[in-house]
């Protein structure tokens, strides 16, 4: 790892206090699922949230197949200040959400074609697992390269047990989680959410 302390995420945040004990601990994001999942928030309960989170740390709306009007639409509502696009999404959707005025985190498959990692001038790349939010680890070394010179988070699978080692054997400037926090599917545990923060800001 480099002297540079990892950016960290912490995704599907849906409690006051879930949000206030990511942002004590130094979480440098905190993400809000606005899109079908066990982690869902409406775009209002996120705004109620964001509210919460001060000034530097961002706030991310994740998105997964949402036409771009839509997305636009629900983070506007939710009063984030970034966007988090997962599935088939083109540079022009990157650049639409930029001229919005948000701050894009474009997610991409570790096992995704070699062209969906090229730069979209996405201001940071996220590579997740081959099945997203499948909370099963992977070969976090095996996409060293793909993104090597990049601003990008590495995701999918982690925890506070394995958080430093992938970010050492994937050379990511950050890591995301979620399930890996949790104390029951789309439950977030306030102690493992305080443990990734504080092993990940550490490695």
């Amino acid at each position: 790892m480099s002297d540079r302390v990892p950016f960290v995420k912490v995704c599907g945040l849906s409690t006051a206090n879930d949000v206030q004990v990511a942002v004590q601990h130094g979480a440098d994001a905190i993400g809000f699922v606005l899109t079908t999942s066990a982690r869902e928030v409406s775009p209002q309960q996120a705004a109620q949230l964001a509210a919460l989170v001060p000034e530097g740390v961002a706030t991310v709306a994740v998105f997964h197949t949402e036409d771009l009007p839509t997305v636009l639409e629900r983070a506007s509502a939710a009063k984030v200040g970034w966007v988090q696009l997962h599935g088939k999404r083109t540079a022009d959707d990157v650049k639409l959400a930029k001229d919005a005025g948000f701050k894009v985190i474009r997610a991409v498959r570790r096992d995704a074609n070699p062209e969906d990692f090229a730069d979209w001038c996405e201001d940071l790349l996220l590579i997740d697992a081959s099945v997203p939010g499948s909370g099963k680890s992977w070969d976090y070394a095996a996409v060293r390269e793909l993104a090597a010179g990049r601003q990008w988070l590495v995701a999918g699978g982690l925890t506070p047990q394995n958080v430093v080692e992938a970010l050492e054997l994937s050379a990511a400037t950050g890591a995301d989680v979620s399930s890996g926090v949790e104390c029951s599917r789309g439950v977030k545990d306030p102690a493992l959410i305080a443990q990734f923060v504080d092993a990940a800001k550490g490695a």
